[in-house]
């Protein structure tokens, strides 16, 4: 890749959805649902996204409350909860890659990270079931 050697620090983890990390760091990966007396379920249709302060979060949360929440777990840290079928691709590119700030947007493996999280949500993994947020 020509003039994106930071892409060569974006990862993607084997899993039952979707998880990209930068230098061994997530910066976005499907929500590890966790129901009090259930097993651990990975919804695709909701993804974790790292913002790195709480300025960022409460923008993001305060700015597009039709696209990003949170829920008390997820209290006093730099992590939004979005859905990404809320968002055009671009939106979604934009989104991790700002978030992974050595991916430059220009990166074909930001458009690999939409693909993965795309083909992730039609896929059938997950669930779009329960409550938002």
């Amino acid at each position: 890749m020509t003039g994106c050697t930071a892409c060569d620090a974006v990862t993607e983890i084997d899993s039952d959805g979707f998880d990209f990390r930068v230098a061994d760091k997530g910066f976005v990966w499907s929500y590890p649902e966790r129901m009090p007396g259930k097993p651990r379920r990975i919804r695709t249709d909701v993804a974790v996204l790292y913002v790195g302060d709480e300025a960022e979060k409460q923008a993001l949360l305060l700015g597009e409350p039709e696209v990003f929440f949170t829920t008390p777990a997820y209290d006093g840290s730099p992590l939004v909860m979005l859905w990404p079928a809320q968002v055009n691709v671009d939106r979604l590119r934009e989104l991790v890659t700002e978030r992974g700030a050595c991916v430059p947007q220009t990166c074909a493996s930001a458009t690999s990270m939409t693909a993965a999280i795309r083909r992730a949500q039609s896929g059938g993994c997950g669930s779009s079931e329960g409550a938002r947020g």
